[in-house]
């Protein structure tokens, strides 16, 4: 791995902010962003429009109180060491609370944790993985004096899934270790997942619903950790920070028939993904970095990626592209897992536009 002290890469916090719905505007097929489905299914919004008629009430504490329990029956936890949020999103928004002296945050990889930390001043150091290995993680790598780890697992855009046991090899004494497993329940049998861990002093494990539950615009997730860590990432929190309908589908995705669901559809998914992979890496110059998560990591030939990824958008197709994230270049785009009918179309399209820009 390579590291980069803070202020020394040129990627500044725009670029940083720069996630996949802005590529995917209205009419256009949409390979940018990694959510399943264009909305929640039937049992799951009908839950959701019951739970609008609570609307005219603040959100009640036990309601989240059912929540946690819910999602705490889910990972064999305590309730206490549940923190419902609104989205991952506000999880990581609430990390400066922690006031870290210094954060080591694994790339590439999302993108908004280095983001926040950055904006609320905490010097960051970036742990760059390698395409040489896999971007395998290597925790000897992880400057000691970090007293806040952040990584994705599997890691948002390689789709990379770490082995468990070099993920608790990050936790030290006197550090938080931030474990991102927002893609975890897409992968048949959530192996390598730390969120029913509770023996690793200093781990959070951050859920969301977004994803899997096609739950973008709700914002519902939930933290994982010791009460007393838990305690000091929510000090900053207002009143009421999670909606009534939120509180809700947490407690219907946490119930058991919808685990089940979830593992089902994980394994649907791994069989898209691996036939999507081979069809993507059928097409001349496009070569399918090696994942497991629900979407994949393209690199094309040197210099092509920014006219390809324009004349894919010419022709309504948006994928991700791989540029703001630390490590990557704009060579790199990322595509999430879909229909084989789109992805017949997207590598008929990626065939023709290597053949236009001369790949």
């Amino acid at each position: 791995m390579d590291l980069a002290r803070d202020g020394a890469a040129a990627d500044g916090l725009a670029d940083l902010r720069h996630h996949g719905d802005v590529e995917a505007e209205p009419g256009l097929l949409d390979f940018a962003v990694n959510v399943q489905g264009a909305g929640p299914p039937s049992w799951l919004r009908d839950r959701l429009v019951a739970a609008l008629h609570g609307l005219g009430r603040y959100p009640a504490a036990a309601h989240d109180a059912l929540a946690r329990e819910a999602v705490a029956a889910r990972h064999g936890r305590r309730a206490e060491e549940v923190l419902v949020l609104a989205g991952s999103a506000e999880g990581f928004a609430l990390l400066p609370a922690l006031r870290p002296r210094l954060a080591a945050v694994l790339h590439p990889g999302f993108t908004e944790p280095e983001a926040v930390l950055r904006a609320a001043g905490v010097p960051v150091v970036r742990v760059l993985t390698s395409e040489s290995d896999g971007h395998r993680l290597h925790p000897g790598d992880v400057p000691p004096d970090a007293d806040l780890v952040v990584v994705g697992n599997p890691t948002n855009p390689t789709g990379v899934l770490h082995p468990a046991a070099d993920v608790r090899a990050l936790a030290a004494p006197g550090r938080v270790l931030l474990v991102d497993e927002a893609f975890a329940d897409a992968i048949p049998g959530e192996p390598e997942s730390l969120a029913g861990d509770g023996g690793v002093p200093g781990l959070l494990v951050f859920r969301s619903l977004t994803k899997t539950w096609a739950l973008a615009g709700l914002r519902a997730g939930y933290a994982l950790g010791e009460p007393r860590l838990l305690a000091r990432l929510a000090a900053p929190r207002p009143p009421w920070p999670v909606s009534t309908p939120a509180l809700e589908a947490v407690i219907a995705c946490s119930e058991p028939g919808a685990v089940a669901e979830s593992h089902r559809s994980a394994e649907r998914l791994a069989a898209a993904r691996a036939e999507q992979a081979e069809a993507l890496a059928a097409v001349p110059g496009v070569t399918v970095l090696p994942g497991r998560a629900p979407y994949l990591l393209l690199r094309l030939p040197d210099g092509r990626g920014e006219r390809v990824r324009t004349l894919l958008r010419e022709a309504g197709i948006a994928v991700r592209r791989g540029d703001t994230f630390p490590g990557l270049g704009p060579d790199h785009v990322r595509v999430a897992v879909r229909p084989a009918p789109q992805v017949a179309r997207l590598a008929a399209v990626l065939a023709e536009t290597l053949v236009e820009v001369g790949a």
